[in-house]
């Protein structure tokens, strides 16, 4: 399997790696270690470049396998040899929009379950733009304003980001984590990535974010809609 980088160090913007297999299907490339986000939990997927010996290999996305993160590359370019060393490069501005946005959708997420009670039943996020659903029976203009105020106030306050591996027994013991549905995790998966803003939230999460709020940006809640009786989705936009 693929080791993870990007889950102790989501700054690293280039990596040296070695091609473990190759799923010619896919035209894609699996390596020993990578710093390239396969996508999930609402997260897109990084892009970028692997370099061997000299040769560019754009790539199209990283996407999860069944052996390994696959690093898929444009199809007219051929796949690099079984044990060559590869550079990876991430596109540093996409993933930098990407982890300011999660960060967002975690002070939101944080904010909200505090200030009012109420849990996430869905989001997603693209570059610098979210949305997340929350059990509400009612939204007005005025709450959108509150909750508005609320989390640039989180970002203002500049509060530190740790992340942390722990062992499942012992993230199970965290309350708060249930929130995020941790007990629907496989019963294979013996450690739990968590990540927490200092004074504000702790949750289990995979994806990449930023060290501190206050690198996120002005936030900006610029739309709501409801979903459902006791459902309705908020709309969040960052600044370039």
């Amino acid at each position: 399997m693929t080791k993870l980088l990007y889950q102790t160090d989501s700054y690293l913007k280039e990596f040296q790696a070695t091609v473990q297999a190759l799923d010619e299907e896919a035209h894609a490339v699996i390596l020993d270690q990578t710093a390239f986000y396969p996508g999930g939990g609402g997260q897109v997927a990084d892009k970028g470049m692997l370099k061997v010996d000299g040769q560019e290999f754009p790539l199209v996305r990283a996407k999860h396998g069944p052996n390994g993160v696959l690093h898929i590359v444009e199809a007219d370019h051929a796949l690099p040899a079984v044990g060559s060393t590869v550079t990876g490069v991430l596109d540093w501005d996409l993933r930098y929009k990407n982890m300011r946005t999660h960060t967002a959708m975690h002070i939101l997420c944080g904010t909200i379950y505090r200030d009012f009670g109420a849990h996430v039943t869905g989001g997603d996020m693209e570059p610098l733009k979210g949305r997340m659903d929350f059990e509400f029976e009612s939204m007005t203009h005025e709450l959108v304003d509150v909750i508005d105020a609320a989390v640039n106030k989180e970002v203002a306050a500049a509060r530190d980001i740790r992340v942390a591996i722990l062992p499942r027994e012992e993230a199970f013991q965290i309350p708060d984590l249930i929130r995020t549905k941790i007990s629907l995790l496989p019963g294979g998966i013996k450690e739990v990535r968590t990540v927490e803003i200092v004074g504000l939230d702790l949750q289990a999460d995979g994806g990449t974010h930023v060290h501190n709020t206050s690198e996120v940006g002005r936030m900006h809640v610029v739309d709501y809609k409801s979903k459902g009786k006791i459902n309705k989705r908020i709309y969040v936009e960052l600044d370039e």
